[in-house]
């Protein structure tokens, strides 16, 4: 079944190169308009000009991602223009690459607020206009340095990650107005890997291999609170996930014991996957009482 995104309307930030103008690309190309978010005005005008050669629609937004009052703005040009925003991809971002114990924590806050807070700004400013039409497409981009981490990235891992806690609490919250959150965690060739990788590593790490995720997770029947992977045309999934771990119950040596049982604790047999934080809570709680119950009844 082809995906069809005809009179759906999407902000792609950063979309000026890289993984964004695929994306936009990719999105223009199943029909959807496509506001190309990007400082760069003339690298915007330039993916605008490519989706509109192709019988497209985009228009260019230089908003600042950082600066609510830029955001809103954007928001509101395209709403003006097109009459809502469906599609939202949360792709702009920057790096700041140092061992931790080098790094200046300017360089921590930049890419946190660029990362989190300018897709915090972003998915805020068009969620309430998506609660009002009962629909709503949003894609965070995470990474595999977030996921597993990587050396010199500690401030890129943070943001990352915190964007995967971000995405699991709004795909809850917007179920019901049919508003489905996700993850993509991209491997590409871009401006922010070309110096991190040889080029035999990135050799057919094309950007636009990991947009067709974009457009699954963009699309009509799209999942929700999903971590999708892609890269070099391979695709797959990342679960937060929770091992049955040990009972220990209260007792002076559980800190012993707990150590002493951390294999046990990592096993992964029957591990489960919870839909809610509540359920940590409930799966310890109910565990503790079939331990007293069980006491009581020796």
């Amino acid at each position: 079944m082809s995906i069809n995104l005809a009179g759906r309307v999407a902000i792609v930030t950063g979309a000026g190169a890289g993984l964004g103008r695929a994306h936009a690309l990719a999105l223009a190309d199943r029909g959807a308009c496509v506001v190309v978010n990007d400082l760069d005005e003339a690298a915007a005008n330039a993916v605008c000009t490519e989706i509109a050669a192709a019988g497209g629609k985009a228009a260019w937004s230089g908003a600042n991602i950082t600066q609510v009052s830029q955001v809103q703005a954007m928001v509101d040009d395209a709403v003006a223009l097109w009459g809502k925003v469906d599609i939202l991809v949360n792709n702009a971002g920057i790096l700041r690459d140092r061992s931790f114990a080098k790094m200046d924590l300017d360089d921590f806050r930049l890419v946190l607020d660029v990362h989190v807070m300018g897709s915090v700004n972003c998915t805020k400013l068009v969620w309430d206009g998506m609660r009002e039409r009962q629909y709503g497409r949003i894609v965070f981009t995470t990474s595999s340095s977030g996921l597993y981490g990587n050396f010199g990235q500690s401030n890129y891992s943070a943001a990352k990650m915190a964007l995967v806690g971000l995405m699991q609490t709004l795909a809850i919250e917007g179920a019901r107005s049919n508003i489905r959150v996700n993850c993509l965690a991209p491997s590409a060739a871009t401006g922010m890997t070309i110096d991190l990788y040889s080029p035999q590593a990135l050799a057919g790490l094309g950007a636009g291999m990991v947009s067709p995720a974009v457009v699954a997770l963009a699309s009509d029947d799209a999942p929700t609170r999903r971590i999708v992977l892609a890269g070099a045309g391979s695709f797959e999934q990342a679960n937060i996930t929770m091992t049955r771990g040990v009972y220990l119950g209260a007792s002076d040596d559980a800190a012993d014991r707990l150590l002493s049982s951390m294999d046990i604790l990592a096993d992964r047999s029957g591990e489960m996957l919870p839909q809610s934080g509540g359920e940590q809570y409930q799966f310890e709680v109910d565990r503790a009482a079939v331990a007293r119950l069980a006491k009581a009844e020796a």
